[in-house]
């Protein structure tokens, strides 16, 4: 049965790529039409999943997309995506332009490796350079502190991750490399007790919900990832425990369009990038196929309707489905944001900066709820979210401090500390609050982004 399954993956597999090389994708971008974006319009022949794809691919080069029209229905499918630069710019540079173009059609074409299964992700492909680990459980302080322990003890260099934290959950992608050749971990019995160590940290003494750890040498698409995996944890389910918060919530909403049997998704949210992305990879997971879009973004706030049927054909058609459906959308809008106060990091990389810029933050009782860590030409270039751990609203006499200890020219504020010591402290996200106990996060080279 395994065989004949599997024969008739390969099978299905083959005529995609047929119908792909028969129809390849067509990609225009256009300068004119648009006063202040650039159009991207891409036809192509229709498959689950292709406007994740689509979209996916506009995120990674870093395009603002701010107007969206997609529309799938039979066989063909178009869209058309307005989209500026991070500055807000047209695309202007011929040579970007072109770049564009040739990287959407090389990732839609016949031998791109996407598939449309919700275990796997866009550019999957096994990797000699590290091994991949991934990691899913409850939130608590210092989670990610013993993680890296473990991993140091057992001789496993971190070279890049991103972890998310939402609604007590927390999940990983974290690359790592043997310590001593600098390559992929590909001993079995080293990869399980890496898998059984890691695991044992992860459930601690909380035993109202699984943990998971998995090692492997597949290349994954780690945003794309992370979705999966806390969708797969049901993060979207509101904790008890969550205390009330005054938080503006994204305004979601569910209704049938009886006539072409459809259900209508509204969704109205402050906008921001890879908002869009986000949305698409949870409607994707939940196995809808998207027909029809209209994507708008109106000053600060975005809104964005969507058509929609399950992979089987029909609409929703339950109201306990119509809530899951909402309560999805709103964990996938909100699991990368962060309100906290932004503070940002630049300056000479050397051994044991991390780590000491992280103990600093803990001596003064400040938790890191976000992060994003990177290197550049031997440059530290890093971003912290920060909140007062206690459950206190931030000091600035406490920013003052560790900007003293730090370094003034160092360290900057680039959030608005005056509106964060009017919010309160909410304990759903502890996953970096009393962490970095020692060196090894930084020399592991650790956090590529968690934004």
């Amino acid at each position: 049965m395994e065989s004949d399954l599997s024969s008739s993956w390969d099978m299905d597999d083959e005529y995609e790529k047929l119908i792909r090389r028969m129809n390849p994708p067509r990609v225009v971008v256009d300068n004119e039409a648009c006063e202040n974006a650039t159009v991207v319009q891409v036809d192509s022949a229709n498959r689950h999943g292709i406007l994740l794809e689509v979209v996916q691919v506009l995120t990674d080069l870093n395009l603002i997309i701010n107007k969206a029209y997609i529309s799938s229905d039979g066989g063909w499918f178009m869209d058309v995506f307005n989209v500026t630069d991070r500055d807000g710019k047209k695309l202007k540079d011929e040579a970007t332009v072109n770049g564009v173009k040739d990287f959407i059609r090389k990732s839609l074409g016949a031998d791109s490796f996407f598939m449309p299964s919700k275990r796997r992700s866009v550019g999957v492909a096994a990797s000699t350079d590290y091994t991949s680990i991934e990691l899913t459980g409850t939130d608590r302080p210092g989670l990610l502190s013993e993680v890296c322990a473990v991993l140091n003890n057992l001789k496993c260099n971190v070279v890049n991750a991103e972890v998310w934290t939402h609604n007590t959950r927390a999940a990983a992608v974290m690359h790592v490399t043997d310590e001593a050749t600098g390559l992929a971990i590909s001993d079995p019995e080293r990869i399980s007790r890496i898998k059984e160590l890691l695991c044992n940290v992860l459930k601690g003494n909380n035993k109202s919900r699984g943990a998971r750890t998995a090692v492997s040498s597949v290349a994954t698409h780690t945003e794309r990832r992370l979705h999966q995996m806390m969708f797969d944890d049901r993060d979207y389910e509101r904790s008890d425990v969550e205390p009330a918060s005054d938080k503006v919530r994204p305004n979601v909403s569910v209704v049938n369009w009886y006539d072409k049997d459809y259900s209508v998704v509204t969704i109205r949210c402050k906008d921001r990038p890879k908002l869009l992305f986000d949305i698409v990879c949870t409607l994707t997971d939940m196995q809808y196929v998207v027909f029809h879009a209209n994507i708008d973004t109106e000053g600060p706030e975005a809104y964005q309707e969507y058509y929609i049927r399950h992979i089987d054909g029909s609409p929703v058609n339950s109201e306990a489905e119509r809530q899951r459906v909402m309560q999805c959308l709103e964990a996938a809008i909100e699991r990368r944001v962060s309100e906290d106060l932004k503070l940002e990091l630049c300056t000479s990389d050397r051994v044991g900066l991390l780590s000491d810029v992280t103990r600093i933050f803990r001596e003064n009782s400040l938790s890191v709820t976000r992060a994003e860590v990177t290197t550049r030409g031997g440059k530290a270039i890093n971003t912290f979210y920060v909140r007062d751990a206690g459950g206190n609203p931030v000091d600035p006499k406490t920013i003052d401090a560790v900007r003293q200890a730090i370094g003034l020219t160092v360290l900057q504020v680039k959030g608005n500390m005056e509106q964060l010591k009017t919010q309160q402290e909410s304990p759903t996200r502890f996953l970096f609050g009393g962490l970095f106990k020692s060196r090894s996060l930084y020399n592991f080279g650790l956090l590529r982004s968690y934004s």
